[in-house]
């Protein structure tokens, strides 16, 4: 994103100047996983039973990362309430959209299910550089969110400059700092771009295609400070290899993996958070019968204590919601992206 030229207080940017710049991709790293459904189980839909045959549960990215890891973590806990097997295809590529579309494009009869990555599809439809008219929300219907993975900020360890987030801050107010994201649209470059909007600061982004690559140029002194997630901060931070001084919560409630790190409410910078959601969703127009098999299976599988302790040892926070409350979380998320994206990521400032 080229920096801005206008008087007006400075705004976070994207720049070419240095070579070590890496201008990510619409994507994120993420994942997928494996398996069968057969199996039986009551259900109130079209068809009756559900499931007859085997469910796809479509992965948009690669395997090994994020939401690969969730993902296998689940499926016996769910392959267990809904009586069978799931399929767990990768579909990486298109910043997640090769997934994303065979999931909407899917006929509405339970069979083709998928996990959703928020915010990091809403550059996918909002960005009208991608052309990807009539799709949003409601192209999906959105079952159960498995995992909020909130937002983190972290510093170098020796950083003699600030060692805190209200240090961070007033630095930043005056003097530019690179940044680091997990590329152009990421929940990482928009949680850098919503403080910035709002608290004034200098942020230079950096965009990277993994959290490990931002890390790595924290820790090699090309970039002052790192947005990641807590899942993937909380081992470094725990290590003493980088210092996270603040959760992207705007709450009081300190993330339970870092019990040590202030929240940015706590910190006195409400109004802003960050998270990367991930969560069960298929085509719209699922038979409510189906939906509401599905989001029992969820419910009770998602809360499972066993699944809950296996995504704690990756330092990922189960939260589960159901069909409604899912929705209104990607809507508010929906609203934020639109906002934020038309200002400074596709809009007519963020070409100044």
């Amino acid at each position: 994103m080229p920096e801005k030229r206008t008087p007006s207080p400075p705004q976070p940017r994207s720049f070419d100047r240095r070579r070590f710049l890496r201008m990510g991709g619409l994507g994120l790293a993420g994942a997928a996983a494996g398996g069968l459904l057969t199996g039986c189980g009551a259900a109130s839909g079209a068809e009756g039973r559900y499931p007859q045959r085997p469910i796809q549960m479509i992965i948009a990215y690669a395997a090994g990362g994020g939401t690969d890891v969730g993902a296998r973590i689940l499926q016996p806990f769910l392959e267990k309430e809904l009586g069978g097997q799931l399929q767990i295809v990768n579909r990486p590529g298109g910043g997640g959209w090769a997934g994303w579309n065979e999931i909407v494009q899917a006929d509405p009869d339970g069979y083709t299910l998928g996990f959703v990555n928020s915010p990091n599809f809403m550059t996918g439809y909002l960005d009208p550089r991608l052309g990807r008219e009539g799709v949003g929300p409601d192209s999906f219907t959105f079952i159960a969110n498995q995992v909020t993975d909130y937002g983190a900020v972290a510093i170098h360890p020796d950083d003699k400059r600030f060692d805190d987030i209200g240090g961070l801050m007033a630095y930043a107010k005056k003097h530019p700092l690179i940044v680091t994201s997990t590329g152009v649209g990421s929940d990482d470059h928009y949680a850098s771009l919503r403080l910035a909007d709002r608290y004034k600061t200098k942020f230079d982004v950096l965009h990277n295609e993994g959290s490990s690559d931002g890390i790595s140029d924290l820790l090699g002194r090309n970039a002052d400070v790192v947005f990641a997630n807590v899942g993937e901060l909380t081992s470094h931070h725990e290590a003493g290899e980088l210092k996270v001084v603040a959760v992207m919560k705007d709450s009081q409630e300190r993330s339970k993996y870092l019990p040590d790190v202030p929240t940015l409410a706590e910190a006195g910078f409400g109004g802003v958070e960050s998270w990367s959601s991930r969560g069960i969703a298929g085509p719209a127009g699922l038979d409510p019968g189906v939906v509401e098999r599905l989001s029992a299976a969820c419910r009770t599988a998602i809360n499972n204590p066993e699944h809950i302790e296996q995504l704690g040892k990756q330092g990922l926070e189960v939260d589960y919601r159901a069909p409604e409350d899912y929705l209104r979380m990607i809507r508010k998320d929906d609203k934020n992206i639109r906002r934020i994206g038309e200002k400074y990521v596709w809009g007519e400032q963020a070409r100044q």
